[in-house]
């Protein structure tokens, strides 16, 4: 297995060589400064490799691994293979990827908005800070800021009520707060930032779109793609949804294990693939981490492994220790070493340790929220503590690899 990381490119406030002093060789990233829907060019791509795998001497070399992610247009989620314009945009850009040797692709499925928490600085109880999805606050969101039409039909009258409490307990910086939270865009996402009326004109233009059509959707667009990818020597790996179940009336089809089946039995090739976020998986408690990462161990080709705590309602969580939440990491990590073992050399799992908590000396500074470097540097210890246990250690960095024609 690979030890990957998160990078937001030249501009993050982690450098390349603060990468490599944490242990991790491969790079994890995406050019982000490119307009969602626009192509990515060849040129473009292999300046960004070159940037990431330019090694200074006496450095570990770095290699970009993993491009997450090419951004879906919502044309795509909302009319399939219909989307014929963006569908080529995309598969440009996958060219674009896999002829500069980049071979894992992760993207996700959801519609409107990306990953979606309620607060981005909980304090836990050791006075770190997690991020965190609180039911009753969201529930406060989408009844009386968002006012989303039907949205009442989605709450019982005792949650309707809670939530009412809850939006009268705020301030108006807590309100800016939970919007920007919710509607700005977190970073890494992939849906664009939204104002509240924008958020709810975006909602109509999904009103005649249910859980069928939008995995329908997704079956056209791996259709169209997959043969592209293959081409290029490239794995695409769906993120699950994040929460894994339905948000503001909209349906999400990457949620659970039959899920995944589906659109694996749709789409056969081995270029569709899964990337296991144990974080995003584990929030939802009939979701067996261990089983499914056993279950789809040929299509892992890439995962996030981080660990979640569910709450009291088990709607709410927030993101613990890696090795501290609802996942059994050793378990997970043991079926996934169980795949790589069987793998060819090169097919590797690349794998990263997702978010982490704010602490130390992150507390004090402007950091990338969910993305810290402190919380991500334990996590990713804690996992490789993990692999030597097992006695299958993290691969060492790697000499450059050639790229595609």
């Amino acid at each position: 297995m690979r030890q990957g990381w998160r990078w937001f490119g030249p501009e993050a406030p982690v450098t390349l060589d603060e990468v490599r002093h944490v242990g991790a060789t491969d790079i994890v990233s995406a050019l982000h400064e490119v307009p969602i829907g626009a192509v990515w060019t060849r040129e473009a791509v292999e300046a960004r490799r070159h940037l990431i795998e330019t090694t200074p001497p006496g450095r570990v070399p770095l290699a970009w691994s993993v491009v997450e992610s090419i951004p879906i247009p919502d044309a795509v989620k909302r009319r399939g293979g219909a989307a014929k314009t963006e569908i080529e945009a995309w598969i440009a850009s996958l060219e674009a990827v896999g002829r500069a040797g980049i071979g894992i692709v992760c993207y996700n499925f959801m519609p409107v908005v990306d990953w979606c928490r309620t607060d981005l600085d909980y304090v836990t109880d050791t006075g770190a800070t997690a991020m965190r999805f609180d039911f009753e606050t969201f529930a406060a969101f989408e009844l009386h800021l968002l006012r989303r039409p039907g949205a009442e039909r989605d709450y019982t009258p005792a949650e309707q009520a809670r939530a009412r409490a809850v939006y009268e307990a705020m301030d108006e910086g807590a309100v800016a707060d939970l919007v920007r939270n919710i509607a700005s865009a977190l970073p890494g996402s992939t849906t664009e930032p939204m104002t509240l009326p924008g958020f709810r004109e975006k909602l109509k233009e999904y009103r005649d779109i249910d859980a069928a059509r939008l995995r329908r959707n997704l079956i056209e667009f791996l259709a169209a793609v997959v043969p592209a990818a293959e081409s290029v020597g490239v794995k695409l790996t769906l993120h699950p949804d994040d929460p894994p179940r339905p948000l503001f009336g909209l349906p999400r089809v990457a949620s659970t294990p039959a899920d995944y089946a589906a659109l694996f039995e749709a789409v056969p090739s081995p270029a569709n693939g899964m990337c296991l976020c144990t974080g995003s998986l584990g929030a939802r408690a009939d979701n067996d981490l261990p089983a499914i990462a056993r279950r789809f161990a040929p299509r892992i080709h890439f995962a996030h492994l981080r660990n979640t705590r569910r709450e009291q309602d088990p709607r709410s969580f927030h993101e613990s220790a890696h090795l501290d939440g609802d996942t059994d990491m050793v378990a997970v990590l043991k079926a996934l070493v169980e795949e790589d073992r069987r793998r060819a050399p090169g097919a590797t799992i690349v794998f990263r340790s997702d978010h982490g908590h704010r602490m130390l000396d992150d507390l004090g500074k402007t950091v990338t929220p969910g993305y810290p470097t402190i919380g991500r540097m334990r996590g990713l210890a804690e996992l490789r503590g993990i692999l030597h246990a097992l006695g299958h250690p993290p691969e060492a960095p790697r000499v450059a690899r050639a790229t595609c024609p």
